[in-house]
């Protein structure tokens, strides 16, 4: 497959994680930098590429002083990669070409075997290629790599090739008479973007020519619905003349024999067994179903959190709050609600959680409590006193002390008697457990009598901890039963505190001792992953390793930490990324590790350097067309950005707190992050604040907030304390936009458009102004001018600011009489906003369709729409949107002569602490009790499909 001279075979897998083969042997390429310098060359198709583009392709942003050199770097370590295909790589005037034949790249393959398909005449031979082209795919393509933008680029086109040749398939298995066959990948291609019209006309024909007629006329109907609803539009006329064809029988099938059915699909995995926890788990069980407060207590290791979470998968709507991430008891309300699912909340966060709460009885798993002992205490109280449903399951070392707890103990597992038979010790549950993660270690492990007996000894020596065993076990990736139990013995003996309870001795002597055959490159990456609270993912581990300066490859490090034990690899299911973890008994040993090297202070600021600046990241890729990456950045790292700015703010690392205030709050508005958006508030009476060069930043922030929480009059004067700060620039911007939304709420629409013009002035790229502006000219009377304020708002590529100018504009067309350009224009800005995550926008832009909707008469339509918005809010838990949804839905049932159910959804969300208070907006009739909100959401959904049944024979649309 390759010329001589360029030695043997080398090919690049890309349709997939890439991968490298030379020869018969698969290469692994070590470092994301280093791939994607791979993915790049080959990608070129033996175009050569120069240096500054593969700089530019590796650092779009802002390329690093050493950039040149590092690009030089990785191609000599991809040359020693390559090995005997080293000469493969060649170096040009200014940069380098990788040389493949033509069918080295499975992309070009594929790209091949589609054209042949194309140009055959004989469908099955068409339909055999294209089978061939899909199978190529072993995943998403480049989904290692999807963090350099050139590569995304690569990975979206890649991900069109598998639609065509996926519908090209479906199309050639249908006219060769194998409808059947063509079934499973229609589907799979409507399931990859049930938007996209010829993958659904795919599946209606394939459905039509197996002889379901009836579901392919409903699928068909089904995306005309979506379309129309969702994106305020009509499919091509090629969708109906298919309905047509496959109303008249054109499509349907000739009489087949039927296949024999297939056999039944092997059963999904199971979890892990947790062994000899039965009684436990029975006594625990009882408890939960008499008593409110059932603490599961026991030492570190112990595997209360594996207890805990079985009896939480057995409850029905059970919610978990994991505290291990939670440095700081004041967190707690926010923590809550985030478990609980509930945003954009408006008011007190602990009165809104406990509202939630008031409804079904539930339980509760507050999970490792014991660093935040006095906060839970007092959490737990006012749960117990204020909802009255709820069941509450604590793990922690110690108990809460309040009179109602229940207390589980939870002692070491059973382990075998000096003795035993070699043929009953399997059975035993320590060894059961060390047997468990041996497998996943060796799978192809197989014990004999005598090693049963070492590992026998193995988990006596360790007390029946669990988590000890476990990293014990993980050992045996290099040790034989014997030498393990040897070694252990030694470790135990020399690391034993004899001054410390003989549980805790084993269990850090465990821990110890695994520490201990850790090679330096792997302790020190240990230690300094433990300062994240959260998680990390790849390339958070990839930068700490880069600080560090080690000498091995950061993906090597992690994966021995993964088979020690030593750190969890979360797959994170139907996400694509894997998140690591490091168990927090673990984590308190690499902190005290942390402290013994003396890297404690270094390792807590490069946390919070990694937070500054991916706080920065946030801030200036979100208004870029990669905003829909901060979104998911956002809901990942939320828990690590919220424990490291308490950090920042611990150390008195005011620069760093500010940094990160200031940097989020946008992203944090359009999202509701309603924490996160007011830690510029929560910095306005630090003492080192006067002065700072963030200090206009700050103010202008803590304006915003106030803005967004109702409060006007803060909003002005903050703004205008950070207009006094700020001369020009973002500070001034930000400062004249808070000031512009506080003359908006006080109906100065002049201002407001004075201060949004000014503001946008100031602006350097893509920003929110003047939005409100134009929305203030409009109040005042002015469509025209707001036209031309809003075609002001600089919105480049970014979805949020592309939503926001579709809303301004469709509230003009609404003022001016256009409904049908109104209705496309929230419908646009609902679908941008619902693509990033920007919930206030889609909150504000779904209110203006159901109004408008509204009142044009279009009762039926209306209801859908109010039906839609409120199962879309319930399902994210946006419940300060959703008590808005309700009271706009209140008055469309007053309209329908339906007062009572109406007065019903008022009296509900005036009792709401989470609801925004209107006190201008007219009250009904006083309702006692009011109902619940899940009683409202309820009553919301019955009125909704009562009057949708009483228009029946009008078209929703």
């Amino acid at each position: 497959m390759g010329d001589d001279q360029d030695g043997p075979a080398a090919c690049v897998d890309v349709l997939g994680p890439l991968r490298l083969r030379v020869g018969d042997a698969t290469v692994a390429v070590r470092g994301p930098k280093r791939r994607a310098v791979l993915a790049l060359l080959a990608l070129a198709e033996g175009r050569a590429l120069t240096v500054e583009q593969l700089v530019d392709a590796l650092w779009p942003e802002e390329p690093p002083d050493g950039g040149r050199a590092t690009v030089h770097s990785h191609v000599s370590r991809l040359r020693a990669d390559l090995g005997p295909a080293a000469p493969r790589l060649v170096t040009v005037a200014g940069g380098y070409r990788l040389r493949l034949p033509p069918d080295a790249l499975d992309l070009r393959r594929v790209r091949d075997l589609r054209d042949r398909a194309r140009d055959l005449t004989d469908p099955r031979a068409a339909a055999e290629c294209l089978r061939t082209a899909r199978a190529t795919w072993r995943g998403p393509a480049l989904a290692d790599l999807l963090d350099v933008p050139g590569l995304r680029a690569a990975a979206d086109a890649a991900r069109e090739l598998w639609c065509d040749v996926t519908d090209r398939l479906v199309e050639a298995l249908i006219a060769a008479g194998a409808a059947d066959e063509a079934l499973a990948p229609a589907a799979d291609a409507v399931a990859e973007d049930p938007w996209r019209e010829p993958a659904v006309l795919g599946l209606v024909r394939a459905r039509a020519a197996t002889g379901q007629a009836p579901r392919a006329l409903q699928t068909a109907r089904e995306y005309r619905r979506r379309l129309a609803e969702e994106a305020g539009l009509d499919p091509s006329p090629a969708l109906a003349e298919l309905e047509r064809a496959v109303a008249d029988g054109e499509l349907a099938p000739a009489p087949v024999a039927v296949a024999p059915p297939a056999p039944p699909a092997p059963p999904a995995p199971t979890a892990r067994t947790l062994h000899g926890r039965d009684a436990e788990l029975a006594t625990a069980g009882t408890l939960l179903g008499r008593e409110r407060l059932v603490s599961v207590v026991g030492p570190g290791g112990v595997g209360k959190t594996r207890l805990a979470r079985e009896l939480a998968a057995r409850a029905p709507a059970a919610a978990t709050l994991l505290l291990a991430p939670v440095t700081d008891p004041a967190a707690l309300p926010h923590a809550l609600a985030e478990a609980l699912r509930l945003r954009s909340l408006t008011g007190d966060v602990l009165d809104a959680c406990l509202d939630e709460l008031a409804g079904a009885p539930r339980l509760l798993l507050l999970d490792n409590a014991e660093h935040l002992l006095d906060g839970v205490r007092d959490l737990v109280a006012t749960l117990l006193e204020r909802a009255p449903g709820v069941t509450v399951l604590v793990t922690s070392r110690e108990p809460l002390g309040l009179a109602e707890e229940a207390v589980v103990r939870l002692a070491p597992l059973a382990v075998p008697a000096r003795g035993d038979r070699p043929d009953g010790l399997a059975g035993v549950p320590a060894v059961a457990v060390f047997l468990d993660r041996a497998a996943r270690v060796r799978p192809d492990l197989v014990l004999g009598a005598d090693e049963l007996a070492h590992v026998a000894d193995v988990v006596r020596r360790l007390d029946g901890l669990p988590l000890a065993i476990e990293l014990a076990a993980g050992r045996l990736s290099t040790f034989a039963p014997a030498a393990l139990a040897a070694r252990l013995d030694r470790a135990l003996d020399l690391l034993g505190n004899r001054g410390a309870p003989a549980r805790h001795r084993t269990l850090r002597a465990t821990v110890a001792w695994s520490y201990a055959l850790l090679t330096p490159d792997e302790q020190r990456l240990f230690r300094h992953l433990t300062v994240f609270a959260d998680g990390v993912d790849p390339t958070a581990v990839e930068a700490v390793a880069d600080g560090l300066g080690l000498d091995t490859d950061a993906g090597e490090l992690l994966a021995r930490l993964v088979d020690a034990s030593m750190v969890e690899a979360d797959t994170g299911a139907g996400t694509g990324r894997t998140r690591y973890r490091v168990l927090e008994t673990l984590r308190a040993y690499g902190r005290d590790e942390l402290v013994a090297a003396g890297e404690a202070d270094a390792a807590e600021a490069a946390v919070v350097r990694w937070a500054v600046d991916l706080a920065t990241w946030v801030e200036r890729t979100g208004r870029t067309a990669q905003e829909p990456a901060v979104d998911a950045v956002l809901q990942r790292e939320h828990g690590n950005l919220r424990a490291t700015w308490r950090l920042a703010r611990t150390r008195g690392d005011l620069d760093a707190a500010a940094a990160m205030a200031v940097s989020l709050v946008e992203a944090a508005t359009w999202r509701d992050l309603v924490e996160v958006r007011g830690w510029s508030r929560a910095l306005l009476d630090d003492p080192g604040l006067a002065g700072h060069p963030l200090e206009a930043r700050v103010l202008g922030a803590a304006g915003q907030d106030a803005y967004m929480r109702g409060e006007a009059p803060v909003a002005e004067r903050l703004a205008r304390a950070a207009l006094a700060r700020a001369p020009a620039g973002e500070d001034r911007r930000l400062a004249l936009a808070a000031l512009a939304q506080a003359d908006l709420t006080a109906g100065r629409w002049d201002d407001a458009v004075t201060h949004e013009l000014e503001a946008v002035a100031h602006a350097d790229g893509p920003v929110p102004e003047p939005g409100v502006g134009a929305l203030a000219a409009l109040y005042a009377g002015d469509p025209a001018r707001a036209r031309e304020i809003v075609a002001l708002l600089p919105a480049g590529e970014v979805p949020t600011l592309r939503g926001l100018v579709a809303y301004v504009t469709a509230e003009i067309d609404s003022v001016e009489g256009d409904t049908a350009g109104a209705e496309r224009g929230y419908r646009t800005a609902i679908t941008a906003a619902r693509s990033v995550g920007s919930t206030f926008l889609e909150a504000i832009a779904a209110v203006g369709l159901a109004s408008l909707l509204s009142r044009a008469g279009r009762i039926p339509a209306a209801l859908v729409g109010y039906r839609d918005v409120i199962d879309h809010w319930d399902r994210g838990g946006n419940w300060g949107h959703q008590w808005v949804t309700l009271r706009n839905l209140a008055d469309l049932l007053r309209e329908l002569g339906d007062a009572a159910t109406a007065d019903l959804l008022d009296a509900a969300a005036d009792r709401a602490p989470d609801a925004p208070d209107d006190p201008e907006r007219p009250r009904g009739r006083p309702v006692e009790p009011a109902p619940d909100r899940h009683q409202a959401l309820a009553l919301a959904r019955d009125a909704v499909s009562r009057h949708l049944g009483a228009d029946s024979g009008v078209h929703a649309g």
